[in-house]
């Protein structure tokens, strides 16, 4: 055996098909220890990729890919898959300036024939593409790759409720649950003969015949096979759907993988949609002293001899701990509030909530349209629901915070994490338009945390809210360092307010870019430029009194927040028009840019969005320049 990694020679999965099984089984150690020394050097999502190595080795032994369309869902169990697709080279610039997405991405590689950072999508694209084949007359192979988590999504139902009558391969990754060996040897043997095209042919021979019988007959051969099928392989479920059903199978073993694609690889009779239950260990492979509940989902970079985590020593806490500790301290003092996720009770900081008040903290699963609704129906009973979902996830739920909350004026409190630009995860994951699109929805109260000390205030004004619908934004990541108050004060709705006076510009700022325009007012200071800032605290309603205040006072009014056009900048350029506000003052809003900006650090985004100090400045001091030529 040649010492040779076989890895090198697999430069796309065309190389890897002559393979034998015992290479294939060689190739997924050393794949699954690439990944491994991938991600230790970039950070990223490890666990759900190191979950799927020979999975993705046999899609794309069996199936011709790109030919063969395959489509993961989400994306997070994507690398292995990057790496034997051409891009082996780039992994180390994964979700760095320049670099390689953290999901899939058309624009990356003919192999990623769907990009994907949102989860549940691939059913409902799959379809679309065997769709769009069938209509071509084409027969090439469509599949879809999606994770147990991810079908708790209604899109995942409704796209399966509308595939009856395509050919379509659904693998289900199931990842939360094991398989003994016993029972994944004997479901493996069940899934190869069900598989099989003797069986089905048999199957539907059977079926047909069971039709010719006298009905109490046909009843009871009917209910023998389904009652057969559900005891071996529980299929019952998706087989009412419309869907073929295959499995349990042990996705860790090339033995019983690559049969069971062939088998529905080379029957071209099938005409309807299948689904293949895959169970996989999320982080297969990867052990480390540090406990992860999620099994490594995301990690930062970490050695390779220790497997610990390279993490800098915050500063300050968390913006989503914060909010976290200040709505446990309002819960403490009243029994009707009550928190809700969509699958993310640690990223939205509900985990801790849970530890305090379980029976008042609701998990509902990859479904944000549920999530409202259902936090809609508990205010509408007299409770006091937070639905803490990131901004990039409420997008999902938008009609239902429109028809179910806005329209019947439901004290629903939305603790919107991940406001703003986010890094790494890039555009699909990016906060950008949550302001523009809540703020224009009548009976909604809008506001947005400068700081922490801001955010703790933010949560008892939400709490003490009970006649309408607020939100509240916040950033990922560190806080300020500032000191945090005992306790949380309702503020008075719509009023803002000043932290530094000046006399020729004023810079109303929404948000956490706060920070970055009192840095800009010193440097602006410093070259004569004198600056009033103010923290608007609330898009809706706005401070009209301070907005009149600093149009009547100042040459030049900025207003500066971390979201896309339409947003505060609009409904204040809205209310100055209005009010014959704009004739002696110029004004410019500044937000983030009419585009999907890729992935790189945090500040490097804002400064290409012109939304640091620097650019503060630069601009300011240009238009500033411009009054006074004209002036002069």
């Amino acid at each position: 055996m040649s010492n040779t990694p076989l890895l090198d020679k697999v430069k796309f999965p065309a190389d890897m098909r002559n393979f034998s099984k015992a290479e294939l089984k060689r190739l997924a150690a050393e794949l699954r220890a690439e990944t491994i020394a991938s991600v230790s050097e970039t950070g990223g999502h490890l666990g759900a990729g190191l979950g799927v190595v020979e999975l993705t080795i046999a899609l794309h032994y069996i199936f011709n890919t790109p030919e063969d369309k395959l489509i993961w869902d989400v994306g997070h169990q994507a690398y292995p898959h990057k790496i034997i697709t051409g891009r082996r080279d780039r992994m180390r610039t994964i979700r760095t300036g320049a670099g390689l997405s953290g999901f899939t991405r058309r624009a990356e590689s003919e192999y990623d024939p769907f990009g994907a950072g949102h989860s549940s999508t691939s059913i409902s694209a799959a379809l679309g593409f065997a769709t769009a084949r069938d209509l071509a007359g084409k027969s090439h192979e469509v599949i879809a790759v999606i994770g147990d988590g991810a079908m708790s999504a209604g899109m995942a139902f409704e796209a399966m409720n509308n595939a009856n009558g395509t050919r379509l391969i659904v693998i289900l990754n199931d990842n939360d649950m094991s398989i003994a060996p016993p029972v994944g040897a004997m479901s493996a043997y069940l899934s190869r003969l069900i598989s099989s095209k003797p069986y089905i042919t048999f199957r539907n021979m059977a079926k047909r015949m069971a039709h010719h019988l006298p009905e109490r007959l046909e009843k009871a051969a009917r209910k023998a096979e389904h009652y057969a099928r559900n005891l071996a392989v529980g299929g019952n479920f998706f087989e009412e759907m419309g869907f073929y059903y295959v499995g349990p199978i042990d996705g860790h073993n090339l033995d019983h993988l690559l049969p069971i694609l062939k088998n529905v690889r080379d029957d071209k009779e099938i005409n309807h949609p299948v689904l293949i239950h895959v169970v996989t260990e999320k982080g297969r492979g990867f052990s480390s002293p540090e406990a992860s509940a999620e099994k490594f989902h995301a990690v930062a970079k970490f050695d390779m001899l220790t497997k610990l985590q390279q993490k800098s020593k915050p500063i300050a806490p968390s913006y989503t701990k914060v909010f976290a500790e200040s709505l446990i301290k309002e819960a403490e003092k009243d029994e009707k509030i009550v928190a809700i996720t969509a699958a993310m009770p640690s990223g939205t900081g509900l985990d801790l909530f849970a530890k305090k008040f379980l029976n008042r903290c609701f998990d509902v699963g990859i479904a944000e349209q549920h999530a409202v609704t259902f936090a809609a129906g508990l205010a509408a009973e007299g409770y006091k629901p937070f639905a803490a979902i990131y901004s990039t996830f409420l997008q999902r739920a938008y009609d239902q915070v429109v028809h179910d909350v806005a329209i019947q004026k439901l004290p629903v409190r939305f603790a919107i994490d991940r406001a703003g630009l986010v890094g790494a995860d890039g555009p699909t994951h990016a906060g950008s338009f949550d302001i523009t699109y809540l703020a224009t929805l009548p009976n909604f109260i809008i506001m947005a945390a400068s700081d922490e000390a801001e955010l703790v205030h933010m949560v008892a004004t939400s709490a003490a809210i009970n006649d309408r619908p607020s939100a509240f934004r916040y950033p990922r990541g560190e806080g300020t360092g500032i000191a945090l108050p005992e306790k949380g004060i309702p503020l008075e709705i719509g009023r803002g307010r000043i932290i530094r006076e000046g006399e020729k510009a004023a810079i109303l700022s929404f948000g956490a870019r706060l920070k970055e325009v009192l840095k800009a007012g010193e440097e602006l200071e410093k070259i004569g430029i004198s600056v009033t800032v103010a923290d608007a605290r609330f898009a809706k309603p706005l401070d009209h009194d301070l907005i009149k205040n600093l149009a009547k006072n100042h040459e030049l009014l900025v207003t500066i927040e971390e979201g896309a056009i339409g947003g505060f900048g609009s409904h204040v350029a809205d209310f100055l028009a209005k009010n014959n506000l704009l004739q002696n003052i110029k004004f410019i809003p500044m937000h983030l840019p009419d585009l999907f900006l890729e992935h790189n650090a945090p500040e490097k985004m804002y400064a290409e969005a012109g939304l640091d100090a620097a650019g503060i400045v630069k601009a300011i001091s240009g238009i500033m320049a411009k009054k006074l030529v004209k002036a002069g």
